[in-house]
Parts: C-alpha cells; structure tokens; sequence
C-alpha cells in the first residue's frame, strides 16, 4: 500500500519541482510512494489526482494514514479538500522556503497542514506549525564535476573560452537585467569569456527582455551574451558542469538553488544578498555574496575569481564538498523523514 504521496501540479520545471525531485529520488529508497500531478526527472511516472484519492480510501499496511507532501497552494488545496472534506485517511506536509509573510489565502491553507518543514529559520518565522528546518539540497549524484570543463564547454558550441551564466525567469525579481549590467563590465576584460541567460520571459515580460536585448546591442555584446532559451531538466547538469562561474543577482529570492547546482558540479557563484546564498558561500570559500542591486560588484568579484587560477581551483574544489556535506538531497531527505516518523507515532 502506498505510504507517501509527493505532489508536482505545476507543468513547467520551476525551482520548486527542482527541489521536490532531488528530495524523491532519495525517497524512492525508503518507503511505497505515488509521484501526483506532472512528471520529474528521474522519478516514477506520476498518477493522476484521482487515483491518489482513490489509493488513500485504505491506510497503509505499516501505518495508521498516508502523508501527503505538497509545496504550492494548489496542492495544498486539493490535499486539504481530501482530508477534510473526503474525510481520507491522510496528514498532510508542507515545505515552506519563502521568506516574506504570505498573502491571505496561502496563510488560511497553511494553518490547516498537519507540519510544516521550513527551508530555512528565517522561512520558519513566517509560518507555523515547524517540525523541522531541512535546506533544500542539491542531487550531489546528479551535478558532478566535468572531468575537463573546458572540453566541456567547448561541446556545448556557444563559442569562446569559458562560459558564465544566471539561470532563471527573465523578468526583474530575479535580476536579469543586473546580471546582463554586469556582464556588460565584466566581459570586455575577459575576452575568452561568453554570457548566458538561461530562462524564458513570460508574455507580460517580453518588454523587459527586449529592452536587455536592445542594451546589448548597443554595447556590441550580441555575441557573447546569448539567450539560449529555458533549459530543459535533464540537460542542465551538462550544462552546469560545462560553466566556469554561476551568477545570481536576484531582488528576490525564496531559498536559490541554481548556487548549489552549480557548486555540486564544482562550479563557484557569485550571487547578490538573497535566498540562503550566504550560506551556501562557507565564509566565502565556495562562493562570493555582493549587496543588492550592485552589478559592479558583481563583475569585480567575479573578475577576481577568475583570474586568480589558484583561488578558483580552491573554490571549485571546496564548491563540491560544501555542497556534498552540507546542502545534498540525502540530508534533506533524511530531516524530513524525521517529521513523517513523528507523525506517524502520532506526535
């Protein structure tokens, strides 16, 4: 019988399905579960909303009910509409990573989850019911190092040297524009180097993306800052591995894991004061945080990394371990068994 239900309503591959696939592969391991809603790479084909409804009439064998894992209000919704209305046999979990104070209708469906597992402590402050504070971990089996990063690059066939990219929505939020600010500084000194931004702009931003296009053209740059498109799932390690820097400026952040991607690979940041950054940065071993809104210092963080060929290779190297022992998918997973074990114990 199945134990875990794990929700993904949303079609397109956001950082929340991101996260919710690193965690469910581990969990494939531990327990009879049901992939709901939209497919994830390398996970089991998903069931509809109906079958999971129909799976969860009966309590497992090993447990007194099914847990219900969702993270995005309309999972929620449709979770709490079976346990409560449906009156299914189920206790429903919540992963959290948003650092503001939600809106009305998120904080209704919030109060009504049976625990709560934040991303962060600062995540935790605005939500209630915590079981536990699980960061988001990255699939360390799943990013790897190139074993030749230049080779690596030159395979993906953008051209030059090296490649440094911002992964993410085009649109203000995620600070696309003070991304291509930077590049706009920092690549007329490193002349191997090419810019990638590596997203789509929604219809109400194409205004936004044309105007960066049309900055980019009148500084010459049209060529070596590129705008590949989004990136589908299962290319990205290649990707990431291919990179010789990651670059996230974002006004806004939740939680982030385009750093720890790309750390997974061996690949440093340089990322702005948002998200958990700071902390995936170790002191400033395997990444570089710059203020809000400061592209300069971006460009002048990321150009001396690049050219000091020892602290980089130091960085890469420590950019691994970091993400290994302290942000991977398996430590993640193993604090939120943690929460599903004490339910089901009925605390």
């Amino acid at each position: 019988m199945t134990e875990l239900f794990v929700t993904n309503f949303n079609k397109n591959f956001t950082g929340v399905s991101s996260t919710a696939a690193n965690v469910l592969r581990q969990q494939v391991a531990l327990h009879d579960l049901a992939l709901v809603g939209r497919p994830l790479p390398g996970c089991p084909a998903p069931i509809s909303v109906k079958q999971a409804r129909q799976m969860s009439v009966t309590p497992p064998e090993k447990y007194p009910f099914a847990i219900w894992h969702v993270r995005r209000n309309t999972e929620m919704r449709a979770a709490i509409w079976a346990r409560d209305v449906l009156r299914l046999p189920i206790r429903i979990v919540f992963t959290s990573a948003a650092i503001r104070r939600h809106s009305a209708f998120p904080r209704w469906l919030i109060a009504r989850m049976d625990a709560i597992v934040a991303t962060s402590d600062e995540a935790a402050s605005f939500v209630p019911h915590v079981r536990a504070v699980a960061p988001h971990g990255v699939d360390t089996d799943n990013f790897t190092p190139a074993p030749d990063r230049r080779a690596a690059w030159q395979a993906l066939g953008y051209g030059g040297e090296m490649g440094i990219a911002t992964i993410g929505r085009i649109r203000p939020e995620k600070g696309t524009d003070l991304f291509v600010e930077a590049m706009l500084q920092l690549l007329p000194q490193l002349p191997g180097a090419k810019a990638l931004v590596l997203g789509r702009a929604a219809r109400e931003h194409q205004g936004f993306l044309r105007g960066l296009q049309d900055k980019i053209r009148a500084a010459g740059l049209t060529d070596r800052i590129l705008f590949p498109g989004e990136i589908p799932a299962a290319d990205l390690p290649r990707i990431m591995q291919a990179l010789s820097l990651v670059m996230q400026l974002p006004r806004y952040e939740g939680y982030g894991m385009v750093p720890l991607e790309g750390m997974a690979s061996a690949v440093p940041f340089v990322g702005s004061e948002a998200g958990y950054y700071r902390a995936f940065s170790a002191q400033g071993t395997a990444g570089r945080v710059v203020p809000q809104d400061a592209p300069a210092q971006g460009a002048e963080a990321a150009l001396a990394l690049l050219r000091d060929p020892d602290l980089y290779q130091a960085m890469c190297a420590q950019a691994r371990e970091v993400a290994i022992h302290s942000f991977s998918a398996a430590r993640e997973a193993q604090a939120i068994e943690a929460v599903y074990q004490e339910l089901w114990a009925g605390g």
